[in-house]
């Protein structure tokens, strides 16, 4: 036996929310100051909610099917699953907004005296990398210093100033 059901006609023309037909525009609403006047809206009463096809009994309905569990034949435990014979690559996947950063100096390790002699070397080779960038960059500026101070001629020289701190008059 085959059932039908179907929605009733105009079901959907039956909106969620009406007009409110008590409302009245306040006596004090300006239409140019406070722009059309609109009522608030009420629950419809007629709205009987999204339509849904009554449900009927399975009568040869057994219950939610539960997947039988059993074992796998090829399972065996790796004991040793973790273990490695070589890290020599490690891949990291980073998001960032700026480009050009550069990461380096992984170590994988489980030897703490290995780790700390290597964090004991990249710490001496970075502050000597800081240092000699340091240096680059003064001689740098003492270089623009000089090439700015070669431009510019000598008439044009600054005021000295007096012993008060003011610039004297030429």
């Amino acid at each position: 036996m085959i059932l039908k059901i179907k929605k009733p006609e105009g079901w959907d023309d039956i909106p969620q929310e009406i007009v409110d037909p008590e409302a009245s525009k306040p006596e004090d609403w300006d239409d140019e100051l406070d722009g059309e006047w609109e009522a608030p809206k009420v629950p419809n009463p007629e709205y009987k909610g999204a339509w849904r096809p009554k449900q009927i009994e399975n009568p040869n309905f057994q219950g939610e099917w539960v997947h039988p569990m059993i074992d796998n034949p090829d399972y065996k435990p790796a004991d040793d699953l973790y273990l490695f014979p070589s890290f020599e690559t490690l891949g990291i996947e980073v998001w960032q907004v700026k480009s050009g950063t550069i990461w380096d100096n992984f170590l994988v390790t489980d030897d703490e005296e290995l780790a700390a002699a290597a964090r004991k070397n990249i710490n001496a080779r970075r502050e000597s990398e800081q240092k000699l960038e340091k240096q680059e960059s003064e001689e740098k500026a003492a270089q623009e210093a000089a090439e700015k101070a070669a431009e510019k001629p000598a008439g044009d020289a600054e005021p000295a100033a007096s012993d008060d701190g003011e610039k004297e008059d030429l």
